[in-house]
């Protein structure tokens, strides 16, 4: 059992790509309809260079909000060490480490390709985990960047930021009566559909987030070709959250969709749309993948 691509990844990238830029097109000929003379061209500017800025600093934007630090060269021998074994495994070139001081056990991986990756530990997952379990965790955020899938989730949101900003700025133009002159009640449509948009493609985000962990988890396994490792890390990590204090995970819930498992803090909303599968489900599917890599 070799790694393979995952089609069913890839088809979900461009079907979400897709539907996603069908949904902008949409909601532009709305706005172009009931408001000919709003300056499209600023506002689809202005989204294209936060794009970018996203594009070229996802990384260091993520590592900022979370608090995390790239380690230095001397720094924990024996994460790097890991970290350069399973690159090996992986045929991945070795990306920038980065350590972050927080009682939630957790790791993710950020940048927009293998080249510009950097993957992340907190603290408390090395003290939690065993070395298998700890490797599982860090495999399956290396599968992240062999998959490339944190790039696809960072295209992926680009539309749904201009709806966004679309949205935002006719709230608070009309908010302030800007769009009076417009007549009538246009803005009113326009900010619905903007809703609309952006809770559609929200959801598109979150069905294409909620499968790159399955694929990710089975990618760890492929790598480690120790499933069980991943099942027994993701079982500690889940019940170790239950205990860990509300304001701690709420610091770090911004970053939920990067995480190997999402720091809810009792926010329902944040629960609602959470961007991981159920973790007995993830625990079901590496379950299978044992039965195929050992037969039993």
């Amino acid at each position: 059992m070799e790694w393979k691509r995952d089609w069913g990844l890839t088809a979900r990238v461009l079907l979400t790509g897709f539907l996603l830029f069908l949904l902008y097109l949409v909601f532009m000929t709305v706005l172009v309809v009931f408001f000919p003379s709003v300056s499209i061209l600023l506002i689809v500017g202005l989204a294209v260079v936060m794009g970018l800025v996203q594009y070229f600093f996802s990384d260091k934007l993520v590592l900022w909000s979370t608090g995390a630090r790239i380690i230095t060269d001397d720094e924990y021998p024996e994460l790097r060490h890991t970290v350069e074994k399973l690159c090996h495994e992986a045929d991945l070139p070795m990306p920038k480490i980065a350590v972050m001081q927080s009682p939630v056990p957790n790791a993710f991986a950020t940048g927009r390709s293998p080249k510009h990756a950097v993957v992340c530990c907190t603290d408390s997952i090395m003290r939690l985990l065993t070395q298998d379990e700890l490797e599982a965790v860090l495999a399956h955020e290396l599968s992240h960047v062999k998959n490339r899938d944190i790039l696809t989730m960072t295209m992926a949101s680009f539309i749904a930021m201009i709806a966004s900003m679309i949205m935002q700025s006719f709230f608070f133009s009309a908010l302030f009566g800007g769009n009076d002159r417009e007549g009538g009640s246009g803005w009113i449509i326009v900010w619905i559909v903007s809703i609309i948009v952006y809770a559609l493609s929200t959801l598109l985000m979150l069905a294409l987030s909620r499968y790159r962990e399955f694929a990710a988890d089975r990618g760890s396994a492929l790598i480690t070709r120790n499933p069980r490792a991943l099942i027994s890390a993701l079982n500690k990590i889940t019940g170790r959250m239950e205990i860990v204090p509300p304001q701690a995970k709420a610091k770090v819930e911004g970053a939920n969709a990067f995480f190997i498992i999402p720091a809810l803090s009792g926010n329902r909303i944040m629960e609602l749309f959470s961007t991981h599968p159920a973790t007995e489900k993830r625990i079901a599917a590496l379950e299978k993948i044992e039965i195929e890599l050992h037969g039993y």
